[in-house]
């Protein structure tokens, strides 16, 4: 019997057609064309995902610095005869690397619709918890509301307590 693969690869101009294709096929919202523009620009922060040299799942990200320098993951998603296959979780193990290695990250997040339970569930198998729920965020389907999962990387707190507390031990 022979093993299947499972890898993840760049999206190019050549293969941009695949990653719409399949968008439209996993979710029930559009993109629109700068969605795409910007996945091309976004090097190791969009990747197909392949089972067997078949493009079966794609996740893309990008940095928001809105708020601190977080990482918005905005589709993550796998053909539904692929899923449970580890595919999702090789894309979401791909953006733990990007963040671990960067080391500059504050968190991850990102919207799930509030009545996709099984995404829901397998986010929070990597450390992510519901922060938020945001009404009306989706236009045109149904329930319009998402919630916000977020998985924090680095502590909220700054330091700046614990270097008066040393400051002030070497005055006393």
């Amino acid at each position: 019997m022979k093993r299947s693969k499972i890898e993840l690869g760049d999206i190019t101009p050549h293969n941009i057609k695949q990653l719409k294709r399949l968008n439209t096929v996993v979710f029930p919202v559009s993109y629109n064309e700068k969605f795409y523009k910007d996945v091309l620009e976004a090097g190791e922060l969009a990747k197909l995902a392949y089972y067997n040299d078949i493009v079966v799942g794609a996740v893309c990200c990008r940095i928001d610095l809105e708020i601190g320098r977080r990482l918005y993951i905005m589709t993550l998603g796998c053909l539904y005869p692929y899923r449970r296959l580890g595919i999702g979780t090789m894309m979401v193990q791909h953006v733990l690397n990007y963040v671990e290695k960067d080391g500059n990250f504050d968190s991850i997040y990102l919207h799930v619709q509030l009545n996709n339970d099984g995404a829901i569930e397998f986010y929070k198998k990597f450390g992510f918890t519901i922060v938020e729920t945001k009404e009306h965020y989706y236009k045109r389907i149904e329930p319009a509301d998402a919630y916000v999962l977020e998985k924090t990387l680095k502590s909220a707190t700054n330091n700046e307590g614990d270097s008066k507390n040393i400051k002030s031990s070497i005055v006393s």
